[in-house]
């Protein structure tokens, strides 16, 4: 019998399934970008900590410099796993894997970087803002100052209205869909520009509760039928170049319950909440989404006003 906490974390991705973090070794846009973050941030001779570390990929990226590295998996298969495969790769021994809960495990000693990828588009699902804000105040009450310095160190998360078509080979169907950045998609028109609706910052404290009120201006006439949610992870600040380490999450694409005919000009008004961690319905069931004023509706009140 599972107790809460154990069966939230099967639905929520602490135990998703072997091949599924099969599947991010093989994602070269993820694994690129942390390996050189790890390599920027991981200094000769440092102490490690890594939080949820599945096949233990990350862990082994910071032992190419760290003498020693402590990486936490609660899913006992990815222990084995992750012990498997670190066997097999030379400074694997650097790594002591540990079945433990993320939210109750602290290291032995002080750690100089922390890294943890429980990361979903919106920071929905997985428990990577809970279990740092969490861990942060008990490192600091075992250890005192400062805290170590964390891999990622920043979420920026924006968001869209879309005209999004769900069409599929005659079958109507809005669905919830992921898609790649960067690649277009005659399905997916943007009906007006990206706004940026939260910042969370791991060297700051954060809440856990994330809400949004905000207005659009609609740049070509269509019918919002969804919001893309953007999630981008600032994994190190390059403070010489004043640039960042990113990884782009893939857009998350989420229908409104109502569909809103908008033309160019007007103003959309958005609003959402939900709580890191929630569930994908959580967020979707929270969208509110209307005209708050029309471009034609201005006209006419500019006209009356200097007419």
């Amino acid at each position: 019998m599972l107790n809460e906490r154990e069966a939230e974390s099967c639905y929520l991705g602490q135990f998703i399934p072997l091949q599924y973090h099969h599947n991010m070794l093989m994602d070269l846009n993820r694994m690129d970008n942390f390996k050189a973050a790890i390599r920027r941030q991981v200094f000769e001779g440092a102490k490690v900590l890594e939080l949820g570390g599945g096949t233990g990929v990350l862990s082994w990226f910071a032992a190419q410099a760290a003498s020693k590295v402590y990486c936490v998996e609660f899913n006992p298969d990815m222990v084995d796993e992750a012990r498997r495969l670190l066997a097999m790769n030379r400074d694997g021994e650097k790594v002591e894997v540990i079945h433990a809960d993320a939210f109750e495990y602290l290291p032995p000693e002080p750690v100089d970087v922390v890294i943890c990828e429980m990361i979903h588009v919106a920071m929905l699902r997985e428990k990577q803002v809970e279990v740092i804000e969490n861990f942060k105040k008990r490192y600091a009450a075992k250890f005192g100052g400062p805290l170590p310095v964390f891999i990622p160190e920043a979420i920026v998360m924006a968001v869209q209205p879309l005209q999004q078509t769900y069409d599929f080979s005659g079958y109507q169907a809005p669905i919830i869909q992921f898609q790649q950045a960067g690649v277009f998609s005659a399905d997916t028109v943007e009906l007006a520009q990206p706004a940026l609706y939260s910042i969370i910052d791991f060297n700051q404290d954060n809440e856990l509760q994330i809400r949004w009120e905000g207005n659009f201006t609609i740049e070509r006439a269509g019918t919002v039928s969804a919001l893309r949610f953007v999630t981008k992870n600032i994994l190190a600040v390059l403070m010489e170049t004043s640039s960042t380490i990113d990884w782009l999450n893939n857009y998350m694409a989420l229908p409104v319950a109502q569909p809103v005919a908008v033309k160019e000009g007007d103003i959309l008004q958005v609003s959402f909440q939900y709580r890191a961690g929630g569930s994908i319905a959580s967020l979707q069931n929270s969208m509110r989404v209307e005209v708050k004023s029309s471009a034609s509706a201005r006209a006419r009140h500019l006209s009356l006003a200097y007419g």
